[in-house]
């Protein structure tokens, strides 16, 4: 088999300590590639007035396939604050160099599983008619629209006259004809039918081949008419292939409640981009929180991926890391599953589930403490032991 080259992109913050571990672990279960990095972040921004260099653009062009780390994103007003003085005033615009990514390699289906571990401390219970209490056990999938939607980018603060015109055609916008331009900002919700049929139809066929009974797809229809009802559409279509997959339909705010209700109700669930964020966050904090939540970004011919939790810069300088790094190993091994190394990531969930289920290695997060420099100290596992702890399950089994 051809050696691989992976391009390891740490990114801001903590994701280069959670990255280490999972290169570790992926060199453990006997996985040989070739590395290199890649800058994306803040740093390059401030420096340079680009999150996302062209060089980074070419290693990815070049070997298509990346894990990455963290990313710091802060909003248009503190981004042009923080970029060197030298930079001010020469029109650089900042863009989340992640959505970035994903517009221009067009990974345009991002999966997101959330699903609990045995002997997790941070699994959702709920109260029993009887008074006591039980924890259901949580499945899901979130199948996210990647790259259209509200992050496509598509808005404007004081909009262009021809821009305006086109709104005002619209006679619901009668209510802001007389907002003036300063003081009206529009972001556009853009869906195409092709992505909407696209990644309902890998919906189902997921939910198919790895055992779901349901695809549900989370919008709002009843009030985003348009948007939303094409997914809806979509999904209508893309059921027809999988007659014994249940297409069910929620909006984004019952699904909300509904997640704390019955979470083990659902199975593959199907969103556009805002709302996927919301889900899979949603459902993330039913399993542990994003210490836990993995994703991929996943187009035609190129993939990233990446744990969804910030980089959480106020962890970063610590001198021991005290983060969970198992969002980023899931992640890798979510890498692995994609490229056909099926048991060598078995091998790493595997290891992973046991590690969860002795309860003998938790950072401070399964800890339910607060993240301080001394929870190290306080019985809490650093972010290197619990990839040591993940890869000591596995050497007893390689």
């Amino acid at each position: 088999m051809t050696k691989r080259t992976i391009v390891t992109m740490p990114g801001d913050g903590i994701g280069a300590h959670v990255l280490e571990q999972a290169l570790r672990v992926l060199e453990t279960v006997g996985f040989e590639a070739d590395y290199v990095h890649a800058d994306i972040g803040w740093e390059f921004w401030c420096s340079e007035g680009n999150p996302l260099p062209d060089r980074t653009l070419d290693l990815l062009k070049e070997h298509r396939l990346a894990l990455f780390g963290a990313i710091t994103s802060k909003p248009k007003d503190q981004a042009a604050a923080e970029i060197n003085k030298e930079l001010k005033d020469k029109g650089f615009v900042y863009y989340s160099p992640i959505v970035g990514l994903r517009q221009k390699f067009n990974l345009q289906l991002c999966i997101r599983p959330c699903r609990t571990y045995t002997g997790n401390p941070l699994n959702f219970i709920r109260r029993t008619s009887d008074g006591g209490f039980e924890e259901p056990v949580v499945d899901v999938v979130i199948f996210r629209q990647n790259t259209q939607g509200l992050y496509a980018g598509v808005e404007w603060t004081d909009p262009p006259e021809n821009v305006r015109k086109a709104f005002e055609s619209h006679k619901k916008f009668a209510a802001f004809k007389d907002v003036p331009g300063p003081e009206l900002a529009i972001s556009s919700r853009i869906f195409s039918w092709d992505a909407c049929y696209f990644i309902a139809e890998k919906a189902f066929e997921y939910a198919q081949k790895h055992g779901y009974k349901s695809v549900t797809v989370c919008e709002k229809p009843n009030v985003i008419r348009e948007t939303s009802g094409m997914m809806e559409a979509a999904a209508r279509e893309a059921k027809k292939k999988y007659p014994d997959i249940d297409h069910w339909s929620t909006n984004i705010d019952a699904q909300m409640m509904w997640l704390t209700k019955n979470p083990e109700t659902y199975g593959v669930i199907l969103c556009g981009n805002m709302f996927g964020d919301i889900a899979s966050d949603g459902f993330a904090g039913l399993t542990g929180g994003l210490g836990f939540a993995l994703s991929g970004n996943i187009g035609e011919d190129c993939a990233v991926f990446e744990p969804t939790h910030g980089s959480a810069p106020k962890y970063a300088d610590y001198d021991t890391s005290i983060v969970n790094p198992i969002a980023m190993v899931l992640s890798a091994a979510m890498m692995l599953d994609h490229i056909d190394e099926l048991e060598k990531a078995k091998m790493i969930k595997d290891a992973i589930e046991e590690v969860i289920k002795d309860g003998k290695t938790r950072t401070y997060d399964m800890m339910k403490m607060t993240g301080r420099a001394d929870v190290i100290e306080k019985g809490a596992a650093s972010c290197e032991q619990m990839g040591d702890a993940i890869i000591a399950k596995i050497k007893v089994r390689v």
